[in-house]
């Protein structure tokens, strides 16, 4: 055997060999693999299945180090490899590996993918062609559509929650709106906004609502890589200072609204700069800002004053060098709101309102600023021809005198707001409404506990024919006599809101009801406690092929006689609110029969007699019910709320 071994030896079977040569049979070669030939016979089989060259190349492999895996490379290397991805579906896939490979990811900027640097060779030598060259055009757009909105609550913010957003919306349409609501224990910081700056250039709106670790860098991230930028809202951000504000100006031209609320560390440089270098700013909300003063503001406005059309202003420091740059510099504006605005005084109101620069003013708000008197509402009225819309709250000084005078200059007014205007009487509003512009629609007067009832009224007055919405809330001065005197002088009224009256009675609305030429859409009568199924069949009877909306919240005299006149009356009902009243399952039973009804929503919160007998009927009220409120409705049973739910599937039932 040894013999037989030893006689040809390796030499004569190995490739070039002697018995190798001389064969002639090919069929007897059987090639088991690229580099390997073996001889054997073709009447038998082979004694080992793999030849002894496989067994040499196995003993030198396995004398080589084990390859290791690509995450023991170091940090820069995987981003080498990480970058030149071809595209963003391989981006987004790539980064659910790990969070080292995500957080990598999202650190590479934009003009970072698949960019290579040319190496320096020779003259005469050809370059190494470029990685780009085989991407596709699709691939290579680095902007997105930005048609996407993303929005993080309390413990979904976090930098790795915004590192997945940037990634996982670069291949679906791309980020365009992100909102990001925090707490004081938020833990987004610099490194999870800077993934969205990397990965999303065509983000134009951010919003970041209590984000304490956020900071200028962060800020300056967004600016470098989201150059769209057009709205950026900024509350609660204690680290963000001008600097970041002033990264923001000089790269997104296109900024179009900026509120900034409560940054206490923001000052006036970022906002002039804003406004030397935004050219497009339309709205202005700046709230809460410590820091913020007359510079910053004044400059802001007589810089942007080409393009501002909105301005709120709310707890600043500033004075009536403001009001005058506002009224010489605010040509565009058309929106403009100051609240709590306490170091203005008559004078600023006054020069606000005669320069004459507001000739586009359409709505103003003046909330808690005792430096509105009479003088200066007056001024603003000849200043804002066009001024549709007065809302005004908590003024110590203006009075029935003022009111008129504003009435008669204003010629546009529609809406007339009201609130904690205790200067105020029934005569002064009166006076208003008589000399107003005869396309006033609204009128609404909230806590103004000057307004009281007359103790006589005129036999004959004139008609606010335009009047359609009253609104008189929490005035416990006004019952019967007003209510009469108003029903008078608005016939037209088909929106009616006398919420919190509790010295309102039959008597005194039947005159108002029955004053209504066109038929009432609306009426809320919540808290209305001395009001009676009188007055609701009286009402639903005149007006049940108008009314829509009828809210009884808290007037627990009514009962289910009410639900048998609406049943019969109303037919164009959508809305209605029974909470608190003493209805039974009689009245749900009546009301689910009408069958011409087609109620959205109704609310039967707190109603002690309603029980699980009212359940088959309510389930039977049609789909055109999406809200069912059953709150505190202490003798329906959970397991009948869980049968109802299954029934009416579509409906929103709050228990």
């Amino acid at each position: 055997m040894a013999a037989l071994v030893n006689r040809g030896g390796s030499d004569d079977i190995r490739h070039g060999g002697s018995l190798f040569s001389n064969l002639v049979d090919s069929s007897l070669l059987l090639s088991l693999s690229r580099n390997v030939d073996v001889y054997c016979s073709s009447r038998k089989r082979p004694r080992v299945t793999a030849p002894l060259a496989f067994r040499e190349e196995k003993k030198v492999a396995d004398k080589k180090q084990q390859p290791r895996s690509i995450d023991s490379l170091p940090d820069e290397c995987l981003f080498e490899i990480l970058r030149r991805l071809p595209g963003d579906k391989e981006r987004s896939n790539s980064a659910r590996v790990s969070k080292r490979w995500l957080m990598l990811l999202s650190s590479i900027r934009s003009s970072e993918l698949g960019a290579r640097k040319k190496p320096r060779l020779e003259s005469g030598r050809k370059s190494l062609p470029d990685l780009n060259e085989d991407v596709s055009s699709d691939e290579q757009e680095s902007e997105n559509n930005g048609y996407l909105t993303r929005r993080l609550d309390a413990e979904e913010a976090t930098d790795i929650r915004l590192a997945s957003i940037a990634l996982g919306t670069c291949s679906r349409g791309g980020l365009g709106k992100l909102f990001i609501q925090g707490s004081n224990s938020t833990r987004v910081t610099d490194v999870g906004l800077s993934a969205i700056a990397h990965a999303c250039p065509s983000l134009r709106v951010l919003s970041m609502w209590k984000v304490p670790l956020i900071t200028d860098a962060g800020l300056s991230e967004i600016a470098d890589g989201c150059p769209l930028l057009e709205k950026l809202d900024l509350c609660q951000c204690p680290l963000i200072t001008d600097k970041g504000l002033i990264a923001v100006a000089k790269k997104c031209p296109n900024l179009t609204s900026l509120t900034i609320e409560s940054c206490t560390s923001i000052c006036n440089e970022g906002l002039q700069v804003i406004g030397r270098s935004c050219p497009k700013l339309k709205s202005l909300t700046i709230k809460d800002c410590l820091h913020v003063g007359d510079q910053g503001i004044a400059s802001l406005v007589s810089s942007a004053s080409s393009s501002l059309e909105r301005v709120r202003l709310q707890a600043l420091n500033i004075s009536d060098i403001v009001l005058a740059v506002i009224g010489h510099y605010g040509k565009n504006l058309i929106d403009l709101s100051l609240n709590g605005i306490q170091n203005v005084g008559e004078k600023g109101f006054w020069v606000m309102g005669n320069t004459l620069g507001l000739q586009k003013l359409r709505s103003i708000t003046i909330n808690c600023c005792n430096g509105l008197t009479d003088k200066g509402l007056q001024a603003i009225a000849k200043g804002s021809p066009f001024l549709k819309q007065l809302f005004v709250r908590k003024s110590c000084y203006l009075s029935d005198a003022g009111l008129r005078s504003f009435a008669e200059t204003a010629r546009a007014l529609e809406n007339l707001h009201l609130e904690d205007c205790n200067r105020i009487t029934l005569m002064g509003v009166l006076g208003a409404l008589l000399t107003c512009n005869p396309e006033l629609k609204s009128l609404v007067l909230v806590r103004c506990l000057g307004i009281r009832d007359i103790a006589f009224a005129p036999t004959q007055l004139p008609s606010c024919m335009s009047l359609r919405t009253l609104t008189i809330r929490d005035c416990p001065g006004v019952t019967g006599a007003s209510l009469q005197v108003v029903g008078k002088i608005c016939p037209q009224l088909q929106k009616l809101d006398l919420s919190g009256q509790v010295g309102v009675t039959d008597a005194s609305l039947v005159p108002l009801i029955q004053s209504s030429e066109v038929g009432f859409v609306a009426v809320n009568l919540s808290g209305c406690v001395n009001l009676t199924d009188a007055l609701v069949s009286m009402l639903v009877k005149a007006h049940g092929s108008t009314l829509k909306m009828l809210n009884l919240d808290g007037c627990k005299r009514i009962t289910d006689q009410s639900l048998v006149a609406i049943a019969d009356s109303c037919s164009v009902f959508d809305d209605l609110d029974l909470s608190c009243s003493s209805i039974s399952d009689y009245g749900v039973a009546v009301l689910a029969s009408a069958r011409q009804l087609n109620l959205c929503t109704l609310s039967l919160a707190s109603c002690s007699k309603v029980t699980d007998k009212s359940l088959p009927f309510l389930g039977n009220m049609g789909k055109s019910m999406v809200g069912l409120n059953l709150q505190h409705c202490s003798l329906i049973s959970i397991h009948g709320i869980g049968l109802l739910e299954e029934k009416l599937w579509w409906c929103d039932i709050i228990s």
